[in-house]
Parts: C-alpha cells; sequence; structure tokens
C-alpha cells in the first residue's frame, strides 16, 4: 500500500514570509484510495464495495459494516476478536469495542487506514487516532510501516515541533485520560517540547504565536512573556502540569512566572454563576500552589487579587494564611483599592467591610519587618521606609472604609490604626483626615467615642493646614482643638520643642481641658451651633491667657493653674509683652 505524506501550509502565509515558520499547523495525509465510508443515518457507517460485508463493529452507537482481511492485515486485537465470535457454520462476524479511546471518529480513521484510503490526520485528531491504533495493536510486528508507526513519526518530526500544534494536542488530550498518558506519554512530550519552546530567548522567537502572526521586525525579538496568552487557553489540570514543567525545566524568571499566572487567573476566574463556585475554587486553590516562591516574582496587587477572590469563593483558611503572608511581605507596594476588600454584597449594593483581613495583613506585615529587622540590624532605613509607606496607606484606607462603610465600627478604627500609631510619619495629616471622615459619617457616635477615636491625632505632628482646618471642625471635640492652638502657639512663638508629657503645664492643660469638655458634655444639645462657636472662643482666650501669663525660674513663660478668666484682648497682651527678646532681657537681669 503506497504512503505518502505531505506538510500542506498556508500559501498566502508562504507569500508574506520568505521563511515558513515551524509554528503553522501540520497535516499528514495517509493513503492513496479515494474515501469510499457512506452513512446510512447517523448510526451506520459503510463500504460502497461490490463486496458483500462480512463483519459488523459496534462501536458505541455506530456500526460498522466492513470486510475482515483489510482489518486483520493491520490489527493484532481484531484479529483475536473476529476469531472468537466468528460462527463455525456462518463467516459474519460481529464484534463490540465500546471502549476505543476517540469513540466512531476514531476508529473510522483506523479502518480507512487499513483500506488504504486517504486519511488525512492534523493536531486536531492525532492523539486520538494514536490511542486509537494503540488499542487495535496496529504496530509494526503485523506489518511494516503500521499506523502506530506513521502517527509517531507526524509527531516527532511536526506536531511536536510546533508551538500552536503542541498546545492543541494537550487541549485534546483531556478527553482521552488515561489514554494519553499511557500511550508512549504523548502529553509528557509536548509538555516537553512547550517548556523547551518557552525557554527560547526572546529575540530568537521568530515564529507566529496570538500577539504576533508574523515574524517581527524588531531587533529587541518579542516582548518575553509572548506566550502566556496562548497558554491560558488551556484546561487549569493541564495547564498546572505545563507551569510545573517550564519551571522545572528552566530556563523562564520567577517574575514571568508570575505574569503567565496573574493571565491565566484574569481570563479564568469568573463570578457570574453560582454554579460553578466548586470549580472555580479548586481552580484558584491549583494558581495559589503555582505561585512562585520568590518575593518579587509576583505582584502585591496581584496577591490581594487572589485573597479577594479567595473570600469571595470561600476557600480553606490555610489558603488565605499563605496569601496573607505573601501579602504581608511587600505590604508597602499596595494602594488603597488593593485593600477594599469585598465582604458580601446586599442587592446592588456592595459592601466593603471584612476589616479583619485587612487587620491580618498589617500584623504579616509588622511579623515580616521585625524578621527583616533581626536578620539585618545594620540597616534600618529600608524598615522605617517601609512603615511609612504603610501607615500612610492604612490612614488612607480608614478614610475610604470611613466613607463607604456606613457600619464601620468605632471599635474597628481604633483596632486599626493603633496597628500602625508606633510607626514612623513626617505627618499625622493623614490620621486626621480618617479622624475627621469617620465623624463625618457617623455623626452619631457619643462624645467618649469621640474623644478615644481623637486620641490617635499627635497634635504637635499636624500640618499649618491641618491645624487651620481642626480649629473650625465642630465635629472635633473641644479638648482637641484647644490642644491644636496650644501646638500652634508654641510654633508660632518659636519654642524649639513643646512641654514634655509630664511637665506641670502640660498637666495643667490637660485638666483645663477635661473642664472644657466636662462643660461642653453639660450643655449638650442645648446650645447653638453659632452659640458654640462663641464658647469655644471664650474659653480658648482663657486657657490662653492662663497659659502664657506665669514665668518659670528660666525665665520662660510658664503654664499657669490659675483660674483667672481674661479677655481675648488681654491674652493677646500677655503674648505681645512675652517675646523672646524681652524674655532674654529679664533672664539676663
Amino acid at each position: 500500500m503506497l504512503l505518502w505524506c505531505t506538510i500542506r501550509f498556508d500559501l498566502r502565509e508562504r507569500r508574506e514570509q520568505t521563511k515558513i515558520h515551524f509554528s503553522l499547523m501540520k497535516i499528514m495525509k495517509l493513503g492513496t484510495k479515494p474515501d469510499s465510508f457512506q452513512s446510512d443515518e447517523d448510526c451506520i457507517r459503510y463500504v460502497a464495495s461490490d463486496l458483500a460485508t462480512d463483519v459488523v463493529v459496534n462501536v458505541g452507537d455506530v456500526k460498522f459494516y466492513l470486510h475482515k482481511f483489510p482489518l486483520l492485515s493491520k490489527s493484532a486485537r481484531l484479529q483475536k476478536l473476529i476469531a472468537a465470535t466468528v460462527d463455525e457454520q456462518s463467516d459474519a462476524a460481529e464484534i463490540n469495542i465500546p471502549d476505543i479511546p476517540g469513540g466512531p471518529p476514531a476508529f473510522e480513521i483506523c479502518a480507512k487506514f487499513c483500506y488504504g484510503m486517504t486519511v488525512t490526520l492534523n493536531a486536531y485528531n492525532v492523539v486520538a487516532a494514536r490511542c486509537a491504533a494503540d488499542y487495535l495493536e496496529m504496530y509494526e510486528s503485523l506489518e511494516s510501516g503500521n499506523l502506530v508507526y506513521k502517527i509517531e513519526f507526524f509527531l516527532n518530526s511536526s506536531v511536536l515541533r510546533s508551538w500552536k500544534d503542541s498546545i492543541v494536542v494537550l487541549q485534546t488530550t483531556r478527553t482521552l485520560h488515561p489514554w494519553s498518558e499511557e500511550v508512549k506519554k504523548i502529553d509528557v512530550r509536548c509538555f516537553e517540547s512547550i517548556a523547551l519552546t518557552v525557554a527560547v530567548e526572546p529575540a530568537r522567537v521568530d515564529w507566529s504565536y496570538t500577539y504576533n502572526r508574523r515574524k517581527l521586525n524588531n531587533k529587541n525579538g518579542v516582548a518575553r512573556d509572548w506566550w502566556v496568552e496562548d497558554l491560558a487557553e488551556l484546561n487549569i489540570d493541564v495547564y498546572k502540569r505545563v507551569v510545573s514543567t517550564i519551571r522545572r525545566k528552566g530556563g523562564v524568571s520567577p517574575q514571568v512566572i508570575g505574569e503567565a499566572l496573574e493571565v491565566y487567573a484574569a481570563k479564568r476566574i469568573q463570578f457570574q454563576t453560582e454554579n460553578d463556585v466548586d470549580e472555580q475554587r479548586c481552580l484558584l486553590e491549583t494558581l495559589i500552589s503555582l505561585l512562585p516562591s520568590e518575593k518579587q516574582s509576583v505582584s502585591c496587587r496581584f496577591l490581594i487579587k487572589l485573597l479577594k477572590s479567595s473570600v469571595s469563593l470561600g476557600c480553606g483558611e490555610d489558603v488565605r494564611n499563605k496569601l496573607s503572608r505573601r501579602i504581608g511581605e511587600k505590604l508597602d507596594e499596595a494602594s488603597v483599592d488593593d485593600l477594599l476588600i469585598r465582604a458580601s454584597s446586599q442587592g446592588c449594593e456592595t459592601v466593603y467591610d471584612d476589616i479583619d483581613i485587612v487587620e491580618t495583613l498589617i500584623d504579616e506585615f509588622i511579623i515580616q519587618t521585625q524578621k527583616r529587622d533581626e536578620l539585618d540590624c545594620s540597616d534600618m532605613s529600608v524598615s522605617d521606609s517601609s512603615k511609612i509607606i504603610v501607615a500612610k496607606l492604612i490612614d488612607g484606607y480608614l478614610a475610604e472604609i470611613s466613607r463607604i462603610g456606613p457600619d464601620f465600627l468605632t471599635s474597628k478604627f481604633i483596632a486599626v490604626a493603633e496597628k500602625v500609631s508606633c510607626f514612623p510619619r513626617s505627618s499625622h495629616d493623614g490620621i486626621y483626615r480618617a479622624i475627621d471622615m469617620f465623624l463625618k459619617q457617623h455623626p452619631g457616635i457619643s462624645k467618649s467615642e469621640k474623644k478615644l477615636i481623637c486620641r490617635l491625632i499627635d497634635c504637635r505632628k499636624l500640618s499649618h493646614e491641618a491645624c487651620a482646618h481642626a480649629v473650625q471642625n465642630e465635629r472635633l471635640p473641644l479638648r482637641v482643638i484647644v490642644q491644636i492652638l496650644f501646638f500652634e502657639q508654641v510654633r508660632a512663638t518659636a519654642k524649639p520643642s513643646p512641654p514634655p508629657s509630664g511637665s506641670r503645664g502640660s498637666s495643667t492643660m490637660e485638666e483645663e481641658c477635661d473642664s472644657v469638655t466636662a462643660r461642653e458634655e453639660t450643655t449638650g444639645d442645648k446650645t447653638s451651633s453659632s452659640e458654640k462657636t462663641k464658647a469655644k472662643g471664650v474659653v480658648t482666650s482663657s486657657i490662653f491667657s492662663k497659659l502664657w501669663t506665669g514665668k518659670d525660674k528660666d525665665g520662660v513663660g510658664d503654664i499657669s493653674s490659675s483660674d483667672t478668666s481674661e479677655s481675648p484682648g488681654s491674652a493677646t497682651t500677655v503674648d505681645d509683652k512675652s517675646t523672646p527678646s524681652t524674655r532674654r532681657r529679664r533672664s539676663s537681669s
């Protein structure tokens, strides 16, 4: 039987390129006789011939009416089956092979090959034909140039040397397990081929792929992640094995592996239906298991997206803990939007209130930072810079979650803010803005809660702009406004540093603020807004009169505990007379 094999390419592509790239679809034609298989309804296939058929092969729900001789000359399994079922008084035989891999289409390819009819093999049917040929035992031992040999030649010389054909073959193996694994490990050979192709230097890539259908006229070659979009078409089980093979073979950086996983996740993880939650959860957990261990291999944003998905899909605690540890290593790379983790949906409104996860991320960041500091105590600047960034991040997060979370509790706000309260900050403007937003969106909280939440602000670290806003902010307790005015006055008089926390002046100011707060709480809601503003002005003037009338033994104005009440005008007079130059002259005398 004459065998001829040809590789056919797209003619238009050939005209456009001077070199035929090996990733174009390969086909292999076997046999020369015309295809004489015909159909009678959907479940009957027969060969148009003058000779009567003498064997019926049942493959699934399809009956094939064939001739014994062509089949027996190529298939050892059919020889055995026919010999076991032939009636001694009849030459007709009927056999059943319901479990042949590839089903009726694959058996038809094998049958046509036995008849010498033209058969076209390509990446879409070659695996099924190879498995069916192995099932029918169409080996070289029975006849030279048998079907298994021909298909192996086609696989090795064409399919496995083609980028896209290898991917197509992998996609077809899903329906053929375990046959595709048992027959010469076809899928494993595809993994090896893909891994070797992916490891090629980008400058040497000149075959077509998803982003580019022809060779680039670019001296720098293609992007280093040119292959990730094509592999994203694979089923997760196959994709896992491909990525594992690529990592085992080497030649691809962990950063590119991370990019590939991010592309796959963006394309595959969806939440449109509730029926595939288990499938999506399995997919997500598989992707997480594939994450490279190198710190810079995946972005913080991608890790947080995975964490958000794990929350939505109800993944196990171990999965979330693993992601939290990875995010904690690089929390300083996150943004406020990244931390807005959706906890649930109520109708058309999305609720972002899973504050516990953010607390966990901060805890992990603190743990990782402490570990780095213990390992490298010589350079603390990197750790401090990360803490500054995270403190600013959490301030922004608290402001945003206060704005969009109407049920955000005061205790939660304080708990999150206190976790970063010891972090270095150049300014407390961020936490002030967060507190102001919280007070604006939660006007019903008690005065005691206001007092607790405002203790998070260090009035000495507010900018002039923030102080100017705060002294006119009616949402703040009067006590806080007095403290801000006090430290602004300290700065205005060019005093090097504010009084120590344990000084008599500070204590007196605290007592005065307490009395002011008590008076404010006593009046309650009986006083109008304008009256409260006027009262604040009078009380503030009274306090500052007391703060700046006394002198300490060094000649510096002391904070007096006198109960004498001064007018705003007299307070200003005292302040004008207590200039630095006057104090120096008094001290020298």
